[in-house]
């Protein structure tokens, strides 16, 4: 079994629905609202477990009521939260999304998991020290991530960065990293729009950037390539990014290649968009594995 630890954050998301976006200083009528555990961390988290991983989850929650909801709620989903402690004096994190015009927006406000430090993560090195691969995002503090990335290099433990939110990554943090998954727009924030092919050149089946509907862009070490996206009936693109990469740390700590992975991992975030909310729509390892045979 692939055992995944995955630091970052927790939330809960507040999710509308509308025919359209409204644009600045315009009220739109919205179809339904709804509200459900989140965060990037919390939704790779459940994700891997789904597609059959050990996981554990290191970060933070509020003391308050949706500290509680996110921590049962990570339980329930075969996560362990040993290393998810309620802060007291910050409430939990929440997203604010908005689902239209078949897409979607999100506004973040992180609360707690700004307190999941570098010295919270220290506090779970033996978990990291055993994990086959450690996940890692942008919602919370950049010291975090430059700490982690230091921390699996001297483990020997490979660590997938999802840069989301997007913001800039120093090049150290990106050099200890084992693999780099940059959506298009993340991308030219990373490399401040840098030649593409150039850029994957010089990080081998390291920077996977994806591009939605069109599949996944690597090189392999002699050629760039890209491995087509699966088209699904879309009902919610929320955590389709989370689930793919949940689903690439799984099928790599399962020691497959990078193709493969890519192939599973694009197929598990399609399945994703076929239900409402970011964690219900994840899919189990059986559902991959029979829509792949079908």
């Amino acid at each position: 079994m692939a055992k995944i630890a995955v630091i970052g954050s927790l939330s809960i998301d507040l999710v509308v629905s509308a025919d359209k976006r409204p644009q600045a200083g315009e009220t739109v009528l919205g179809n339904s609202f709804e509200t459900v555990p989140g965060g990037k961390g919390a939704n790779q988290a459940v994700a891997a477990a789904w597609l059959g991983a050990e996981v554990i989850m290191i970060g933070r929650v509020g003391n308050d009521s949706f500290g509680n909801v996110i921590l049962e709620n990570l339980k329930a989903n075969q996560v362990k939260t040993q290393y998810v402690e309620p802060v007291t004096h910050a409430r939990s994190g929440t997203a604010h999304i908005t689902l239209a015009e078949g897409d979607n927006s999100i506004v973040v406000v992180k609360g707690a998991n700004d307190f999941t430090t570098p010295e919270y993560v220290r506090k779970a090195e033996t978990a990291i020290r055993d994990a086959d691969v450690v996940l890692i995002q942008c919602e919370v503090p950049d010291e975090t991530v430059e700490y982690t990335a230091d921390l699996c290099e001297r483990l020997g433990v490979p660590l997938l960065l999802n840069p989301a939110p997007a913001r800039p990554i120093s090049k150290d943090v990106i050099a200890r990293s084992a693999f780099i998954t940059p959506n298009e727009h993340e991308y030219k924030i990373l490399f401040d729009s840098a030649d593409r092919s150039e850029v994957l050149r010089k990080y081998p089946n390291k920077l996977i950037i994806t591009e939605g509907k069109k599949g996944v862009r690597f090189f392999n070490g002699e050629k760039e390539m890209v491995i087509p996206g699966v088209t699904m009936p879309v009902v919610d693109t929320t955590g389709a990014g989370d689930t793919f990469n949940a689903a690439f740390a799984v099928a790599i700590a399962e020691g497959k290649s990078i193709e493969n992975t890519l192939e599973f991992a694009n197929l598990a975030a399609a399945l994703s968009v076929t239900k409402f909310g970011a964690q219900s729509g994840m899919p189990t390892m059986d559902e991959v594995q029979r829509s792949k045979q079908g």
